[in-house]
């Protein structure tokens, strides 16, 4: 009855390093969805420069991204006719204070239908 127990756990612990193997290998599944391209910059508008530090993201998501040191951002949504997108300024004492902007980007079916469908950006943002 001993042997028994010890067989299925060592049994159970050779089975999930074959897995975690497996996965190191082979990597987790990717996500070939239907995704939209959403890239662009921020810059301030009285000044036309590159904004760094603003955070964006998508309206009632959870996934955001925040502008590089030239004011550039990218990332992938889900393929949808209309994307609410919030530009919302983290750090107003680091890089000036601008004022947050929503954006309401309507998507064409050509842009939809194209192979890699994305969307370019130039967000201007007042200063406070």
């Amino acid at each position: 009855m001993k042997r028994d127990w010890k067989r299925k756990i060592i049994g159970g612990l050779c089975l999930s390093s074959i897995a975690f193997v497996f996965q190191a290998c082979y990597g987790t599944p990717q996500d070939f969805g239907n995704d939209l391209l959403i890239e662009g910059q921020v810059k301030s508008k009285t000044s036309g420069l590159p904004i760094q530090g603003i955070k964006v993201s998508v309206a009632d998501k959870v996934q955001y991204t925040n502008t590089d040191e030239n004011g550039k951002f990218s990332f992938y949504i889900e393929r949808f006719q209309n994307a609410k997108i919030n530009f919302t300024d983290i750090d107003s004492d680091h890089n000036g204070s601008f004022s947050n902007k929503d954006t309401l980007v309507t998507i064409n079916d050509s842009v939809l239908m194209s192979k890699q469908p994305k969307v370019y950006l130039n967000i201007e943002l007042e200063n406070k």
